[in-house]
């Protein structure tokens, strides 16, 4: 082989042709970080535990996984400041991976999501026997798709990043191998997410066939300018991309997997997939439609308007007859969908800030909620019905407490930061003359107050006299491990302080409105 280059050259050289140097990529490794913190964490845990398992102390692998994703915050936050008082967004990869504000902001949010969450599984993975590196693993390499998917300029690199995403999470959802229900759950979100990438992946091959470049710049650049040879080209790869990313966010009738899932898969899992999941697949869904497509805005707006009417409507229907409460938090996150995309409907910077606002807020309240079922029910994931939290107000006031901030801030009660993310939202289409929208949405807001009730009273007032107050069967005791109980008061703390005070995390939402980036600086 070095023979037959060399003799290549040589005749290069004889025939007085030049040698051409091919370009290569100029790459910003420090920009990257963040999202290497997050991979390089996963493999490096995977190594670690197959060569020292046996002198690797108790929760190490949960404290590995809280500092990779806390290392992937602190590489964030010089690059905020960079983006925002230095030369501006910038490419990382070519034009592949851009770096801007909203790269920065919901990295940092998904890497919150992995570290409350290895919280809240160290002790949950030992009460079920699981207790080894895969869950970790797959969690951090998990998020690292996330993260590309936020920072993605090429269409081919955000469905790379969906997938890195998706495949981890099939096999976190069928990790429960004792549990019947986690294999269901495991292989039902397998199938039919396979069928969403297929669309997701068809819709990129739609775009470009209408505007001969997957690179979101070029794309956009394009339909400002020019006209597509094929309209129906150009709209039918929307609604395939739709398909792909409504899937991700749960966006009726993209919705069918969440109940059953949600049910089936063990707990931390599902605290995962309503954080930092969710806000993977907004994050797409933003950077592709409201900053990409923006130009051809009045054609896929009614779509997202009718999908968030249907989201917000059956998600705060169908939870209200639910029994289990992970089904009924799994229509709730079907809903509060809906209102994220409220502001991505209204196609504007104040509609793209708010629906920052939101995710942010809802990924701290939606990873407590989940923790404190994670806490109370027994092994085997048992104690998820309603009438399992009968009393609990009353065995374990702290913790009800901390289980009624959650579901009050779901419901967008004031002093909360649901209250706010609700708010904004709703300004944003108000602003945007969604009118109608914004008065279904309200309406909903209205239904799913009486499925957080029914929990509320549940807990305080379900226990009848001479009942036990909280079914602690066969030796069964509430007990919050330490880990998780720290995760617990940062989500409790985070809720009430916005709530209190929201410009703070308001003014992060409006400094991170998405960018595409041109070239490199």
């Amino acid at each position: 082989m070095t023979a037959t280059l060399a003799g290549l050259v040589t005749l290069a050289q004889a025939s007085g042709s030049e040698l051409t140097e091919i370009a290569t990529p100029s790459i910003d490794w420090s920009a990257l970080w963040p999202g290497i913190c997050l991979a390089l964490g996963g493999i490096l845990l995977l190594t670690i535990a197959s060569l020292a398992k046996r002198w690797l102390f108790e929760g190490f692998y949960a404290l590995f996984t809280v500092a990779a994703g806390l290392a992937a915050i602190a590489t964030a936050i010089p690059l905020w400041h960079e983006v925002q008082t230095g030369d501006g967004p910038f490419s990382a990869v070519a034009q592949a991976i851009g770096v801007d504000g909203f790269s920065v902001y919901l990295t940092i949010v998904i890497a919150s999501a992995v570290v409350l969450t290895a919280l809240l599984a160290d002790g949950y993975l030992r009460r079920e026997g699981m207790d080894g590196p895969e869950f970790y693993v797959l969690m951090l390499l998990s998020a690292s798709g996330g993260v590309v998917m936020a920072s993605a300029n090429d269409l081919i690199v955000m469905f790379l990043g969906l997938e890195v995403l998706s495949i981890s999470v099939y096999v976190l959802a069928a990790m429960h191998r004792k549990r019947a229900t986690s294999q269901e759950a495991g292989i039902k979100y397998f199938v039919l997410g396979a069928f969403s990438s297929a669309f997701f992946l068809y819709g990129i091959a739609m775009v470009y066939g209408a505007t001969g470049s997957t690179n979101m710049v070029k794309i956009s650049a394009f339909l400002a300018t020019e006209v597509p040879l094929s309209d129906a080209t150009l709209l039918v790869g929307f609604a395939f991309l739709l398909v792909g990313f409504g899937f991700k966010i749960a966006a009726v009738p993209f919705h069918s997997w969440t109940p059953d899932v949600y049910e089936g898969s063990p707990t931390p899992v599902v605290a995962y997939m309503a954080s930092g999941v969710k806000v993977a697949g907004f994050a797409g869904l933003i950077r592709v439609f409201s900053l990409t497509f923006a130009t051809y805005a009045t054609d896929w707006q009614p779509i997202l308007y009718a999908l968030a009417v249907l989201t917000l409507v059956v998600g705060s229907v169908l939870a209200v007859v639910q029994t289990d409460v992970k089904r009924m938090l799994a229509y709730s996150s079907i809903n509060h969908a809906g209102f994220i995309l409220l502001g991505v409907v209204a196609a504007s910077a104040q509609g793209t800030s708010a629906s920052l606002f939101y995710l942010a807020a809802y990924t701290f309240m939606v990873v407590g909620t989940f923790g404190v079922i994670t806490v109370v029910s027994r092994k085997g994931d048992e104690l998820t019905k309603l009438d399992d939290f009968k009393g609990l107000g009353g065995s374990r006031p702290v913790l009800a407490l901390v289980f009624t901030i959650f579901l009050l801030a779901q419901a967008g009660v004031p002093l909360t930061s649901g209250f706010f993310a609700k708010f904004y939202v709703l300004e944003a289409a108000v602003e945007s003359s969604y009118y109608w929208l914004a008065l279904i949405a309200m309406l909903t807001v209205v239904i799913s107050a009486f499925l957080y009730l029914r929990i509320i009273v549940s807990m305080y007032m379900g226990a009848a006299d001479g009942d036990d107050p909280l079914p602690e069967l066969e030796g069964h005791e509430v007990k919050v491990p330490a880990a998780a109980g720290l995760a617990l008061a940062i989500c409790v703390a985070v809720t009430v302080f916005v709530g209190f005070f929201p410009q703070h995390l308001l003014d992060l939402a409006n400094e991170a409105i998405p960018v595409l980036v041109a070239s490199a600086p």
